[in-house]
């Protein structure tokens, strides 16, 4: 009975190993290994941008990370979003070996309440989850979850991020050709603050910097369109008109937005388009996916909402891998399991691991019953039972006197 106990205990042991490796291990790579780099369509190059010289740069997009913190987040739940967050993200390095990736903000869910001993904690955890080789640098984007919503952001939460970030309000970034202009959108409300009067003085430097490249009255001319990077989306009335497969669900999809709080303002985003004049555009913060095209003056291009990295906020996230030169870019969503998909496994796989321990004791069961109704010959129990007492005269040799 005990020797059936354990065996039974070791199989079920043996069926749960098996599971969990699969849907905390496997299902990422199987899920991830689908998504490949783009490929850059001669069709779409700018003309006016005359052929780099440079490879294309690799990039890899993430946004809205939001590691649970002590308020709102339970132990179960931090564990669990976090190995998540943390194999979805390795395995996507692994696989894809992007060369530099940009983080989109909301990289903590409680940064603008946290205590100074939490905040560091918390950076140490996004830095070990999100850890990176040292060959592929990180560009990272203040969120309102880190410093707080424009009327609740002080000098010492923003320098505070800003320090363990290295994120500063805007910043101009030239890789292999290619500009990456990052925001802080919480520094585009408007008025004369702290934050925003500098945000407002360094984005006529980089308009300044953008046009002397353009054209070609610096001393080094590397002028491709920018491509425009920060958390809130650029003014939109709801996320009605996305279509993406990765769009906000319904009744979701229809709420009207509020400026400055969903997404900018009119007028932060009409002189973001006149500073920078980006070809492409690329946000978070709502948690959902967008893509729209650039507002006016710009002529052409678009702007995509990547939606949230943890499954804490988006059954089916993503995240955005983009091949860039300096006169064409391509862009493609890769999707991570999904949470539905992750929790179905695990109860199909326990019901088919029941089914299959009761198949094994059902079918020895039948075949010890048949065993005993089976009617053998004499000269094959004879021979059983010589065999039996030989066996028990080597360890008893008074045993056969009783015989």
């Amino acid at each position: 009975m005990k020797r059936t106990f354990i065996f039974s205990c070791i199989k079920i042991l043996v069926g749960v190993a098996l599971l969990m490796t699969y849907c905390e291990v496997l299902v990422y790579y199987v899920t991830q290994m689908n998504c490949a780099w783009p490929t850059l369509n001669p069709l779409n190059e700018d003309k006016t941008i005359a052929k780099p010289i440079e490879e294309p740069l690799r990039i890899m997009v993430i946004t809205d990370t939001h590691l649970l913190g002590s308020i709102d987040g339970y132990w179960v739940d931090k564990v669990r979003r976090e190995w998540q967050m943390y194999m979805a993200f390795q395995t996507a390095i692994k696989l894809h070996k992007p060369e530099v990736v940009f983080v989109l903000g909301d990289l903590l869910d409680e940064g603008q309440y946290c205590s100074e001993e939490e905040f560091d904690y918390n950076t140490k955890r996004f830095y070990d989850l999100f850890k990176l080789p040292e060959d592929i640098d990180m560009y990272i984007i203040v969120g309102n979850h880190d410093i707080g919503f424009h009327y609740r952001v002080t000098t010492h939460l923003n320098e505070r991020f800003n320090k363990a970030f290295n994120a500063t309000a805007v910043q101009l970034i030239n890789i292999r050709g290619n500009n990456f202009v990052l925001v802080n959108s919480i520094a585009l409300e408007g008025d004369d603050c702290f934050l925003c009067k500098p945000a407002e003085a360094e984005l006529v430097r980089v308009e300044k910097e953008l046009k002397c490249l353009q054209n070609i009255t610096c001393q080094k001319s590397n002028y491709s369109r920018p491509i425009l990077m920060q958390h809130y989306p650029l003014y939109r009335k709801s996320d009605e008109e996305c279509t993406d497969f990765d769009a906000a669900p319904y009744p979701e999809i229809m709420e009207p937005f509020k400026e400055k709080r969903e997404c900018l303002s009119k007028e932060a985003t009409t002189q973001l388009m006149e500073q920078i004049n980006p070809r492409l555009a690329l946000s978070g913060h709502t948690h959902h996916g967008c893509t729209r095209k650039l507002p006016h003056p710009v002529k052409d291009g678009v702007e995509i909402t990547i939606p949230s990295f943890n499954l804490r906020n988006k059954n089916n996230p993503n995240y955005l891998l983009g091949v860039f030169a300096a006169n064409n870019y391509e862009l493609t969503k890769c999707e991570m399991p999904k949470e539905s998909t992750i929790i179905a496994i695990y109860i199909f796989g326990i019901v088919l691991w029941v089914v299959f321990i009761n198949w094994l004791k059902n079918r020895r069961k039948i075949s010890y019953n048949k065993l005993l109704n089976k009617k053998l010959p004499f000269w094959y129990i004879k021979r059983g039972i010589q065999q039996r007492k030989q066996y028990l005269k080597t360890f008893s040799p008074h045993f056969l006197e009783k015989f």
